[in-house]
């Protein structure tokens, strides 16, 4: 029985794993002007954005005006991607189930059983530009369709830069400055590490910090760091503290600090 579950949570998850990349390139495929097309925006900068009126995604996050419409991102933000967080875990004996995209919970009535799952998805360039987002619903389409959307509406623009004292190379591949986030009792620092270090973080942490293009980067965590949405979120706090910290002017030279998307990045 055991090996049963095994073998059907494993092609649940290849099933998920290939729904995913068919919607990445198909959305990596489309072209401004039919998402344009189709689109009647709700929102007066959704409106802007489809009369060519804003064109870069940086004016929009400068401003400060919240993004109601996920569409505004597609358009303003070309070749984005997306991925799911594992944050789930299949039944096994004492605990020891795979891990899984979908978290499932469920509420006892008297009518049976409901059943919820919820996701957390990344969405990012890997160009300085990164979203985070939770779904949750009945079913699994509908919540990982939540989640993409939740992140799109959440994107933020980050610094990059070299700020460890070993390399000095002036190129956006690490973080400029050390930056520390926390959700819940988890806190995890970022500090820069020369080029060639790679991410030393956790995996699922891992893929938010590709999706946002920064490529070295040494961490350390406290707290109850197995709860994996608290951590997700920590992270995400992390990267926040970018932007938020004030920066001088030379610094800005000698660290090779960049906001948001470079143009000619490779």
């Amino acid at each position: 029985m055991a090996r049963k579950k095994a073998e059907e949570t494993k092609k649940e998850e290849v099933v998920v794993e290939k729904v995913n990349e068919k919607n990445t390139k198909e959305k990596a495929d489309v072209p401004k002007e039919v998402i344009k097309e189709g689109w009647a925006p709700r929102t007066e900068l959704g409106r802007k954005v489809k009369y060519n009126e804003i064109i870069s995604i940086g004016d929009v996050l400068d401003q400060g005006k919240p993004l109601l419409e996920a569409e505004i991102v597609d358009v303003l933000v070309p070749g984005l991607e997306n991925e799911l967080l594992m944050i789930g875990q299949s039944k096994g004996k004492f605990g020891g189930g795979q891990r899984r995209v979908f978290k499932q919970t469920q509420k006892k009535t008297r009518e049976g059983n409901k059943p919820n799952f919820s996701t957390v998805a990344v969405v990012g360039n890997r160009n300085g530009i990164v979203g985070l987002g939770y779904g949750k619903a009945k079913e699994t389409v509908p919540a990982r369709e939540k989640s993409f959307r939740n992140a799109k509406k959440s994107i933020i623009k980050i610094r990059r830069g070299c700020g460890s004292w070993q390399c000095g190379c002036g190129n956006p591949h690490s973080i400029p400055f050390k930056v520390e986030g926390g959700c819940g009792s988890v806190q995890i620092k970022l500090m820069p590490a020369p080029k060639g270090t790679g991410l030393c973080i956790e995996k699922e942490c891992a893929k938010i910090l590709e999706l946002a293009g920064i490529k070295d980067v040494w961490s350390k965590t406290k707290g109850q760091t197995k709860t994996k949405i608290n951590l997700i979120y920590a992270c995400f706090d992390a990267l926040k503290q970018l932007m938020k910290t004030k920066v001088k002017e030379e610094d800005i030279k000698n660290l090779g600090i960049k906001e948001g998307m470079i143009e000619n990045a490779e």
